[in-house]
């Protein structure tokens, strides 16, 4: 018999100062074209919904989401190269689209690089479509690459409006 080493419990929590270190080297693993320390930095102070999912001490992804008037903006959700594919994307788009749900967004909408496959997959596993693009929005190694624009309502039964 082979013993297996247990992995440490999953926790999602609010990203702290703390955590910039580890989610500015995920993004630079993750992206060609990362947002900086500072970018993230910002995002903390402005009060956008920050989120990371940790094991023990070790950041495993992690979520940026705003909400303002009735709709959020998925800004970042991003899994380190080497925890992708054990779904902690969805367990992360997941507390993202509760918190907008709490806060009382009616849609949630994100850019997405149509070449992220597997972000793309994600989203319309979770079931975000498509509704336009946005040219030449991501740098790329030649120019520009065109951003596809997803949106998720909310409330389907109610045509994006909340219930009586």
């Amino acid at each position: 018999m082979v013993a297996v080493p247990a992995r440490e419990p999953l926790q999602i929590r609010r990203m702290c100062r703390e955590d910039l270190t580890q989610v500015a080297s995920i993004e630079a693993m993750a992206y060609e074209f990362p947002w900086s320390p500072g970018i993230f930095r910002d995002c903390l102070q402005a009060g956008y919904h920050c989120w990371v999912l940790v094991a023990g001490r070790r950041v495993g992804s992690y979520g940026v989401l705003s909400v303002a008037a009735g709709e959020a903006h998925l800004l970042n959700l991003c899994v380190a190269p080497a925890e992708q594919g054990l779904g902690l994307g969805r367990r992360m788009l997941s507390r993202m689209l509760d918190i907008a749900r709490w806060h009382g967004a009616d849609e949630v909408l994100l850019e997405v690089r149509p070449s992220n496959r597997r972000a793309v997959q994600l989203y319309e596993k979770n079931g975000f479509t498509r509704i336009g693009k946005r040219p030449r929005y991501y740098p790329a190694r030649q120019g520009r690459e065109d951003a596809m624009v997803m949106v998720l309502n909310l409330h389907p039964l109610t045509g994006g409006l909340p219930k009586p």
